[in-house]
């Protein structure tokens, strides 16, 4: 059988059981042989099952669960000796889920086989563990660098175990993890890290783009005991870990290794951070002695799954609004010398320019770039403090879901009167492979400030749209944040079959837009909605039912004019991806209301944890044309 109806062909039952007692920091040959032995096969493993992601278009991440195994492989075999331990592997670095599903499959929890649906949607293997959906998972990563100061908490609740925690140089410059240290220290705790210090995040190398940060260094400044070691000798690593064990107190092991040791095509690249390409499986497996039939059979037959529907009111064309984002900031930054821009505009990543859109940024307009690691706090706090100046302007940009991370931030930002422009991507739930931790749904928390200020929230619908918002608000002052999806989006199309945000149109901030006029109700979306929308509003108008259409790109603000219009027909529907409980909807009945507006009223959004892949997110959320056109009906009725 082929693809993943075929049987694991890493031979699993060759693991051996192995024993370590930690107060013997010295190997046995024996015991080497065996470790030498798990790993390989685990390693192998990994590779195979997160290519899998690679062959049905979902990526992943291979490079860090691969890198960790020989701690992975000894930590197993720790607990095995005693029970003075917490027996769990949590891992700082959620991206990093191959091994805890690996584990899981170890222990019998899942059979192998299922592995080999990897972050494939409904198969309960998305990509970062979630508690509670994955037999066998123990723990929820959450975000990059949250889990140390929660593993602070597993030991305060067990002084008398170690616990242990697999991090990472990426999720080491996450301002949690100082936080973490200092109580680490100032309790004595009885925590070990064990950090994979390989040199490589999305972005680069560590060492080039922050230049001093030294984990070693860190951590022992902090007061920790920390020791490094070179993480691909199994004799120093085992040694290492064992010294850690017997110190009294909060103690790391800084595993120095190059990305995905051994991995020819991605070894000690950047790229080994994603999900290892089918032609570099193959390639690796065939330096390991492996039938490329079997492996080939497995990697060759698995497909992206596409969910066919071909929708009415926009282009087949597609582009990505979180790539325009860098592009419209590049034409703003044109019209400036080189000189005026440097002085007048910083932008600043976090370790995303390559997903957010500010790639563009950096290679067109380096006088205004600034490389920096996975910081959002401090970053979003440095473009604000460049933005304090009335005539200077910041610019911020990060996934959707870390905007909670910034939330006081923001707020200092917005007591300062600080200008800065922030592009939050990846917004909404669509193809969000990693799933729920990473929803980006909560993004009128950025709307915190009191009724007496004003903040601006921007979700533009196409990339002709993104263009005209950022060309018209870049200079803005104050605080003004622009979504868009990880997914693409095609360009809104008029009923005449024309584009409809062509070059004649001009952005408005705060005011709604009539994509179609209607008398018996109004659908209000914007965003990645707003097609899939219109699509719906247009189907039910062809069953006779004359429902109008709102594009709302300024999300926060009250257009005066189009709420009473809309609040004077029978129904209103609002549909949005963002959190139900928190997003458009849950306000416009409100304002309605204040009107004395009362027409019949719903709102559809983001409503339930996810279950993984990418275009399958949508309709499990119930946000696909036929139930935004179920739910119209209902309230035509």
């Amino acid at each position: 059988m082929a693809g993943t109806l075929a049987n694991f062909p890493v031979d699993m039952s060759k693991l051996q059981k192995l024993t370590l007692d930690p107060s013997k920091p010295q190997l046995t040959p024996e015991q080497k042989a065996a470790l030498k032995n798990n790993i390989q096969v685990m390693r192998d493993a990994i590779v195979l099952f997160t290519a899998t992601g690679a062959a049905r278009g979902v990526s992943g991440h291979t490079g860090g669960a691969y890198d960790t195994v020989p701690e992975v492989a000894m930590l197993l075999s720790i607990f095995n000796h005693s029970d003075n331990y917490v027996p769990v592997l949590f891992d700082e670095a959620g991206h990093r889920v191959a091994t805890q599903y690996l584990v899981s499959a170890m222990e019998g929890h899942i059979p192998y086989e299922h592995l080999l649906h990897y972050r494939e949607a409904n198969s309960k293997l998305p990509g970062h563990p979630e508690l509670g959906l994955t037999p066998g998972v123990k723990f929820s990563s959450g975000r990059l660098g949250h889990v140390w100061p929660w593993v602070n908490g597993i030991a305060l609740a067990n002084r008398d175990k170690t616990v242990f925690m697999l991090g990472s140089d990426g999720s080491q410059q996450e301002g949690n993890d100082a936080e973490a240290a200092r109580l680490a220290v100032a309790q004595n705790l009885n925590v070990k890290l064990i950090i994979d210090d390989n040199d490589v995040t999305i972005a680069g190398h560590p060492s080039q783009y922050l230049k001093g940060y030294d984990l070693t260094k860190t951590l022992s400044g902090h007061g920790l005991k920390a020791v490094t070691v070179q993480g691909e000798d199994i004799d120093e690593l085992w040694a290492g870990l064992c010294q850690v064990i017997a110190h009294d107190g909060p103690a790391a092991v800084v595993c120095k290794r190059k990305m995905a040791p051994g991995i020819a095509d991605i070894e000690g690249s950047s790229h080994g951070h994603d999900v290892i390409p089918v032609k570099s499986a193959l390639k690796y497996f065939e330096s390991r002695g492996y039938s490329q039939d079997a492996i080939g059979n497995i990697l060759n037959n698995i497909k992206p799954n596409a969910v066919p529907y071909l929708y009415i009111g926009s282009t087949k064309e597609v582009g990505a609004n979180r790539v325009v984002f860098g592009e419209a900031v590049n034409l703003v930054l044109d019209k400036l010398s080189k000189e005026e821009a440097a002085k007048k505009v910083m932008v600043i990543d976090s370790d995303l320019e390559g997903s957010t859109g500010l790639k563009v940024i950096h290679q067109k307009h380096p006088e205004v770039f600034i490389p920096s690691g996975i910081m959002e706090r401090g970053n979003f706090s440095a473009a604000a403090g460049f933005g304090f100046d009335k005539d200077k302007f910041g610019v911020f940009s990060t996934f959707s879901a870390f905007l909670e991370m910034v939330i006081s931030e923001i707020t200092m930002a917005r007591l300062n009167f600080c200008n800065v422009l922030c592009h939050f991507s990846h917004s909404g739930v669509d193809e969000m492979a990693d799933n729920t931790c990473h929803f980006g749904i909560n993004s009128f928390f950025a709307d915190n400030g009191l009724a007496d200020t004003q903040s601006w929230l921007y979700f533009p619908a196409d990339p002709a749209q993104m263009v005209a918002v950022i060309q018209r608000v870049f200079f803005d002052r104050g605080l003004r944040f622009v979504f868009s999806t990880r997914s693409k989006v095609p360009w809104i199309l008029k009923e005449d079959g024309s584009r409809f945000y062509d070059e004649n149109y001009e952005f408005i901030p705060g005011k709604d837009e009539v994509i179609a006029e209607g008398t018996d109700g109004w659908v209000v979306s914007y965003g990645d909605m707003l097609y899939r929308s219109w699509d719906a509003v247009l189907r039910v108008r062809k069953e006779g039912l004359n429902v109008g259409l709102i594009n709302k790109p300024t999300l926060n603000l009250v257009d005066e004019q189009a709420i009473r219009k809309v609040g004077s027909s029978p129904f209103v529907l609002v549909v949005e991806s963002l959190n139900q409980k928190t997003g458009l909807g849950s306000k416009f009945g409100t304002w309605l209301l204040e009107r004395q507006l009362t027409p019949r009223y719903g709102y559809m959004g983001t409503n339930k944890e996810g279950c993984g892949g990418l275009s399958e997110q949508i309709p499990h959320q119930g946000l696909d044309p036929q139930s935004i056109i179920l739910k119209i009906r209902q309230l035509a009725q």
